[in-house]
């Protein structure tokens, strides 16, 4: 979703929602991000509200804590990041847990903030993710990076054990497939888009003339060659 009305025209407002079951937190965000070029266009302290909320509203960016009456953040991530796929989904919290953040991003999470960050820093992350950027620090940024390198290589077939006929690339994902990485988690590995992946697998299929994906997934373990 873009957040230009026009060739030429003024940008409109990034539209955020913000999803904690704190009053104070969202208090204080709230005064933290909502200016000029900020609307916030809907607040939720469950995550069942939340839910019904994000689906109605269609925010630019949505706020989520990961401690939540009722659900999880990280599962509403899950729940939310293929129905809302023009939505941008940062994780603000409290938790400095690496194993957080990497559930956060695999599960399609565009950032992940910890709630001891400057005001000036938050509304920095929530105007740069409209760029394509990752709502995170550095240090974040570098543990998702090596996680995702190091699970490529551990996965990674070699020469051998290709299947003729199919790119390095595509090899690459056939792999991933069989070892039941999502699309999300495939494109996070190769640093590709989502919807780069699927088109690798279209053509794995029609060059493995297979039906879907647990066919050729089915394929890559027999090694058919």
């Amino acid at each position: 979703m873009s957040t230009w009305s026009g060739s030429g025209a003024a940008k409109r407002p990034l539209r955020v929602m913000l999803v904690d079951d704190h009053a104070l937190v969202r208090s204080a965000v709230r005064q933290a991000i909502v200016g000029v070029d900020v609307e916030l266009v809907g607040e939720a302290a469950t995550a069942e509200d939340a839910y019904a909320i994000a689906m109605a509203v269609r925010p630019d960016v949505m706020l989520l804590d990961i401690d939540l009456p009722g659900m999880s953040g990280i599962r509403m991530v899950e729940e939310l990041a293929t129905r809302l796929p023009d939505t941008r989904i940062v994780m603000l919290t409290v938790s400095d847990d690496e194993r957080d953040l990497i559930d956060a991003v695999s599960k399609g999470a565009a950032g992940y903030l910890t709630k001891d960050l400057s005001p000036e820093a938050l509304l920095r992350a929530l105007r740069g993710t409209q760029h394509g950027q990752l709502a995170m620090s550095r240090t974040h940024a570098a543990v998702v990076i090596k996680h995702f390198a190091e699970a490529a290589r551990r996965g990674r077939v070699s020469v051998g054990e290709s299947i003729e006929g199919l790119s390095p690339r595509e090899n690459d994902v056939l792999r991933m497939l069989a070892d039941g990485l999502t699309d999300r988690e495939i494109a996070n590995a190769l640093i590709i888009s989502p919807r780069t992946v699927e088109s690798h697998v279209s053509s794995i299929l029609h060059k493995l003339g297979v039906r879907h994906r647990a066919e050729a997934a089915q394929r890559y373990r027999m090694g058919a060659g």
